[in-house]
């Protein structure tokens, strides 16, 4: 019974919430609103792309003109929607991701675009590179990696707070690059400065929300309020009105 009852108060703290004139509780629906089909959009992506994050933002030109700075990527296990394919295994098949336009060496590209995180570290943003070739090796096995726009492969370069970048590990890898949508990308760059805008847009909103509800209110109460004799004065000088433009027609 204890247990029915709190199942019932619960129930009815909800509905007043959902019911309530509150700007508050106004404000924390729409928050709710926006979190909950955030959440579900994520959800969709992760069971249709396999990995998280499913979407990446292209931050620099490393891989320009196949993939420009703010196209918004769409990422995929690396097993899912076919194998990972490096450059070399690309090269023998003929198949190549994002591969429009060659290198900056002037190669044709070939093989699968990879996402991944440096050495493993997750504190620094993942990296969008093509793949290679496989390198083996008795300490650490792993892709060779090369921006397209770039002068050399990624394990030649030195990156600030991380060092040399090792051969790419496969518990590394997030996913690889299946599409991408131009200029979208800019959003989770600025992820930031639009959370503020949508939060300002949905405080404007349920403020003019409730100034219509509010005037619409007090228009009721005028007309409630509005003594029978002044009502009828106001219906005959309107029927006044009436009769002296039809008399001058």
């Amino acid at each position: 019974m204890k247990e029915q009852r709190r199942r019932l108060g619960v129930v009815t703290q909800v509905q007043r919430f959902l019911k309530s004139d509150d700007p508050k509780a106004g404000w924390a629906r729409d928050i709710l609103w926006v979190v909950g089909v955030v959440a579900g959009v994520a959800l969709l992506l992760f069971l249709v792309f396999g990995t998280w994050p499913a979407v990446v933002a292209v931050e620099s030109e490393s891989m320009v003109p196949n993939m420009n700075v703010g196209d918004l990527v769409f990422v995929a296990a690396q097993d899912r929607y076919g194998p990972l394919t490096s450059w070399a295994e690309g090269q023998e098949s003929g198949y190549a991701r994002f591969g429009s336009f060659p290198d900056r060496q002037g190669n044709q590209v070939y093989g699968d675009v990879i996402i991944y995180k440096p050495n493993g570290d997750s504190s620094v943003h993942p990296i969008i590179h093509r793949a290679i070739v496989w390198y083996e090796n008795t300490t650490t096995p792993g892709y060779i990696t090369k921006g397209d726009n770039n002068p050399t492969v990624d394990q030649d370069a030195y990156y600030a707070g991380i060092g040399a970048i090792k051969p790419v590990q496969k518990e590394w890898i997030v996913g690889k690059a299946l599409f991408s949508v131009p200029i979208v990308g800019y959003l989770p760059l600025h992820i930031v400065e639009f959370a503020v805008i949508i939060i300002v847009f949905l405080i404007i909103w349920e403020l003019y929300s409730r100034k219509r509800e509010w005037d619409a209110e007090n228009k009721e109460k005028k007309a409630e309020t509005t003594p029978p004799q002044k009502k009828q004065e106001k219906t005959e000088a309107v029927k006044k009105t009436a009769k002296k433009s039809s008399k001058k027609r």
